[in-house]
C-alpha cells in the first residue's frame, strides 16, 4: 500500500521542484533585502517589515486571482482543448495586469494609515519612501504570476524557476550597489533596496515573455494574441475561482501580516525579530507551495479525465511527501534557532526574540504543509467557496484572537502572537482535510451510479 504512494514521489517532485525553486526565488528577494538592510540596524529592518506587510496584503490578492488560471488550464490540457488554453492565457494575463494597477492604487491609499496604527515613529518614517517605490513592483509581480500560473497549468514548471533565478541575481547586484552606494552608484539605503526589487520583478516578466515567444510548444497559444481579450465567459470563469482564491490568500497572508503590526505595538526590536521569523517561515512555506501547486495540477488533470481513484492515490502520496519534508524542516529549525537570526542582524536582543519565534515556526511546519497541499487539491477540484470559509474561521475567528490576547495581555509577547498563528494553521489543516475527504467520497459515490 505504501509503495503505491512512494512510486508517485518522482512525478510529484519533478513538477514540484521548479515551483519550489521559483517560489524560493521570490522569497529570496525579500531575504536579500532583509540581510542587506539588517546591517543598517533594527529600525531599518522593522521599516522593511512594515513596508512589506502593506505590500504583501496587496500581493496576496494578486496571487489569489492568478491561482484560478492553473486548475482551468490543467483541466483544459487534460481535455487537449488548445483554444480554451489560449483564451485562458490572454484573459488571465489581461485580468492580472488590471488587478496589478488596481492594487498599486490600493497600496497608495492605505499607506497614510500606517501612521495611525501606533507603530514606532522612526520605523514609519523610514518605511514611507521604501513603500513609495516598492508599490510599483506589484504591477510586474501580478503579470509574472499570471504567466507563471499558466505555465504551471501546462505542467511546465521550470520557466518561472529560471525567471526567479535571473531576478534574484539582478536583485543582489542592484541591492548591493544602491543600498550602500558602491561603484559610483548613489547611496540610497532603503530606497535602494526597493529599486533593486522593482528591477528584479520587471526582469522576471520580461524573461517569461521572451520564453513564451521563443518556445515552439507555446506558440500555438499565442496566435491572434490581441483577439478575445477580456472575453466575458473566460473572465467570469477566472473570477469565479479567482475571487475566493484571492480571499483565501488574503486571510492567510493577513494573519501573518497581522503579526507585524501586533509586534510593532511591543517594540522595534520585537518587530525586527518578527520579520526574521516571517522570512524563515516563508522559505519553508514556499517549499510546501511547490507541492501544493503539484496537487492543483495533478488534481486538475485527473478531474479532466474523471479518474478519481487515481486522484486520491496521488493526493495521499503528496501528503506523505510534504509530511516527510516538513518534518526535516522542523528538526533543522530547532537545531539552528540560535544561528539563523545572526544571518540577518547583530542585535542580541533581536536575535534572542527571534530564536524563540523559530521554535514556534518549527512546531507548525507539518500543519502548514498539510494545509497548503489540501488547499491546492481543493483548488484543483475547483472547490473554492467552502475552503475560503474554513480559512476565515481558522485564522480570523480562532487564530487572530489568540495572537492578540497572548501577545498583548500576557508576558509571552511575540511568542504569544506566533502561538496564535500555530493554532490557526492547525485548525485550517483539519478543516480542509474534512472538506477534501467529503468531496472525494462524493465523487466516488457519484461515479458508481
Amino acid at each position: 500500500m505504501l509503495s503505491n504512494y512512494i512510486k508517485e514521489f518522482p512525478i510529484n517532485l519533478r513538477l514540484a521542484y521548479p515551483v519550489m525553486i521559483g517560489q524560493l526565488g521570490n522569497v529570496m528577494v525579500g531575504f536579500i533585502d532583509n540581510v542587506m538592510v539588517g546591517e543598517l540596524g533594527a529600525s531599518a529592518l522593522a521599516a522593511v517589515s512594515l513596508g512589506n506587510g502593506l505590500f504583501f496584503l496587496a500581493l496576496s490578492l494578486a496571487i489569489g486571482f492568478s491561482l484560478s488560471i492553473t486548475p482551468l488550464v490543467a483541466e483544459a490540457d487534460g481535455q487537449h482543448d488548445h483554444k480554451k488554453i489560449s483564451l485562458l492565457l490572454k484573459n488571465g494575463v489581461a485580468l492580472c495586469t488590471l488587478i496589478g494597477f488596481s492594487l498599486y492604487v490600493v497600496i497608495k491609499l492605505l499607506q497614510p494609515f500606517l501612521k495611525l496604527l501606533d507603530q514606532p515613529e522612526e520605523v514609519v518614517i523610514l518605511a514611507d519612501p521604501y513603500i513609495n517605490i516598492l508599490a510599483y513592483s506589484i504591477i510586474p509581480l501580478a503579470i509574472f504570476q499570471a504567466t507563471k500560473q499558466f505555465s504551471d497549468g501546462l505542467s511546465v514548471t521550470s520557466y518561472a524557476m529560471i525567471a526567479a533565478v535571473v531576478g534574484n541575481l539582478l536583485n543582489v547586484f542592484f541591492n548591493y550597489v544602491l543600498i550602500y552606494g558602491k561603484w559610483g552608484f548613489p547611496k540610497l539605503l532603503l530606497e535602494g533596496a526597493a529599486i533593486g526589487t522593482l528591477i528584479a520583478r520587471w526582469s522576471m516578466v520580461l524573461f517569461m515573455v521572451v520564453l513564451f515567444y521563443n518556445k515552439q510548444s507555446f506558440k500555438v497559444y499565442l496566435e491572434n494574441i490581441y483577439s478575445n481579450i477580456l472575453q466575458l465567459k473566460t473572465v467570469r470563469n477566472l473570477l469565479k475561482l479567482g475571487f475566493p482564491a484571492a480571499l483565501q490568500m488574503l486571510f492567510e497572508f493577513g494573519i501573518f501580516i497581522s503579526s507585524i503590526f501586533l509586534s510593532g505595538l511591543l517594540s522595534a526590536e520585537a518587530q525586527a525579530a518578527n520579520q526574521i521569523a516571517l522570512n524563515v517561515a516563508s522559505i519553508t512555506f514556499m517549499v510546501a507551495v511547490g507541492l501544493g501547486v503539484t496537487a492543483t495540477i495533478r488534481t486538475g488533470n485527473q478531474l479532466g479525465k474523471k479518474d478519481f481513484k487515481a486522484l486520491i492515490r496521488i493526493i495521499r502520496s503528496i501528503l506523505l511527501l510534504v509530511f516527510l519534508i516538513e518534518l526535516v524542516f522542523a528538526i533543522i529549525l530547532i537545531l539552528l534557532k540560535d544561528y539563523l537570526p545572526t544571518l540577518y542582524i547583530a542585535d542580541l536582543n533581536v536575535i534572542n526574540i527571534a530564536s524563540y519565534l523559530l521554535l514556534v515556526v518549527a512546531c507548525f511546519q507539518i500543519s502548514d504543509g498539510f494545509q497548503v497541499v489540501l488547499l491546492g487539491t481543493l483548488r484543483g477540484l475547483q472547490d473554492v467557496n467552502i475552503p475560503t470559509l474554513c480559512l476565515f474561521v481558522a485564522y480570523w475567528c480562532i487564530g487572530f484572537p489568540i495572537s492578540f490576547y497572548l501577545g498583548k495581555s500576557t508576558n509571552l509577547g511575540s511568542v504569544g502572537i506566533w502561538v496564535g498563528l500555530f493554532v490557526g494553521l492547525s485548525v485550517s489543516s483539519g478543516l480542509l482535510y474534512f472538506r477534501y475527504t467529503y468531496l472525494t467520497k462524493k465523487f466516488l459515490k457519484n461515479k458508481k451510479r
